[in-house]
């Protein structure tokens, strides 16, 4: 098989992997510039914002696993293929050379065994950095299950490791990839967050110490695979941003790529992994927790509003105070996000704001008007029950979208 095959195949196995932001368009070129239905290169950001292109490819798509949500399980009939190490690494040069990228993106099925994929990913790794001496950005995914000298060793050369912990529950992992489990996942999990600590400590102490993986680690979740329901997933989520110091958890809607009988032949919408990253972005950095998003009653985030929004709705007792509430309270209201709550706290240091103080400092109160109240002052719309509140915020927010096409 030639090299232009390869590609094509394992370019195209790698787009199910949602950790870089362009995955999942198919639009298609029709006698235009440029391709997005096709795999090969794909964009994330570094934290400065900076937009960074990435050769985004598998290993191999050959895998001993029999995952029912997975395109690459064994039993599934599509056509295999597998780079050499020197392929991958002479790609990856000369892609960067002509500036198509700056960096890789690997992941692999998993071949032969944990251990023997791993060999091979930190093969590609050391390659690049030690006889290329390429100092491009490198992500690779990490094999649940492989040998923790070897996890570790892949931390040297690579800037980015995700280990992809796939379902929220050990039931749900159980059902649909019998041949993983929970602990194979969360342990070099664990391996990755302490070893980082160490790291640390040690290039505070020693300044030429060696860098281990400087980006940090990520994982990825299906959402709407199984019986698993949005609470599930939350509550995954804050328990490996809180034990295991995750970067981010990335989320993918399930889509039925193969056919099973344990899995329905039903796409997830969009927008409930839409909803989903909203709640994860109120973990991340508003000070939210899972249960305060939800609970045994009710499991799953509604579709029609923002999580956030929601939980305002739910726990609505009186407007706060712009001028008397803390940080956290106004990180909790709707439209206020850190930048406009940190506004708000200096500004009133000097002088009680007004709602005029509001517009000049460019604080946008469409969403929070029915939460607060300016001097004691309340400028939103009247209503004498929840769900009166609830109502008024749906009709403001269809009416919105509407006027977005007219």
């Amino acid at each position: 098989m030639d090299l232009k095959e390869k590609m094509k195949i394992l370019s195209d196995a790698a787009k199910y992997d949602v950790s870089c932001s362009s995955s999942g368009s198919n639009r298609k070129n029709k006698n235009g510039i440029g391709n997005a239905s096709m795999g090969g290169i794909c964009h994330s950001w570094s934290e400065d914002g900076r937009c960074i292109s990435l050769l985004k490819i598998l290993l191999t798509n050959h895998c001993i696993y029999d995952c029912n949500y997975c395109i690459n399980a064994k039993s599934v009939d599509s056509k295999r293929a597998a780079f050499t190490v020197d392929e991958v690494v002479n790609i990856t040069i000369n892609f960067y050379k002509r500036n198509y990228i700056e960096g890789l993106f690997l992941s692999s099925g998993i071949f032969k065994s944990c251990d023997y994929t791993m060999e091979k990913l930190i093969e590609v790794a050391k390659r690049l950095r030690e006889e290329e001496n390429f100092h491009g950005y490198i992500h690779m995914k990490a094999i649940p299950g492989a040998s923790e000298h070897l996890i570790k060793e892949l931390g040297r050369y690579v800037d980015r490791m995700s280990i992809n912990i796939e379902l929220p529950t050990e039931k749900s992992l159980a059902l649909l990839a019998p041949q993983k489990n929970i602990d194979e996942i969360t342990k070099p999990m664990d391996v990755v967050s302490k070893t980082l600590a160490i790291n640390k400590e040690e290039r505070k102490k020693y300044k030429h110490a060696n860098m281990f993986l400087p980006a940090g680690q990520t994982s990825q979740m299906i959402v709407g695979a199984g019986d698993s329901n949005d609470l599930d997933v939350l509550n995954r989520s804050q328990s490996l941003y809180d034990d295991y110091k995750l970067k981010r958890v990335y989320y993918s809607a399930y889509v039925p790529v193969r056919k099973n009988t344990i899995l329905p032949n039903i796409k997830t919408p969009l927008l409930k992994e839409h909803r989903i990253y909203q709640a994860d972005f109120l973990l991340r950095f508003y000070g939210f927790r899972a249960n305060d998003l939800l609970s045994e009653k009710k499991k799953n985030l509604d579709l029609n509003l923002d999580p956030k929004m929601d939980w305002a709705i739910d726990h609505y007792n009186n407007p706060v105070d712009i001028n008397k509430a803390s940080l956290d309270e106004l990180l909790k209201v709707p439209g206020f996000g850190p930048r406009s709550a940190r506004k708000i706290i200096n500004a009133r240091r000097s002088f009680n704001l007004s709602f005029e103080d509001l517009k000049k400092l460019r604080i946008s109160t469409k969403r929070a008007i029915n939460f607060i109240t300016v001097s004691g002052k309340y400028y939103g719309k009247r209503f004498d029950s929840i769900d009166a509140l609830r109502s008024i915020i749906l009709d403001r927010e269809s009416a919105e979208q509407l006027s977005f096409f007219d």
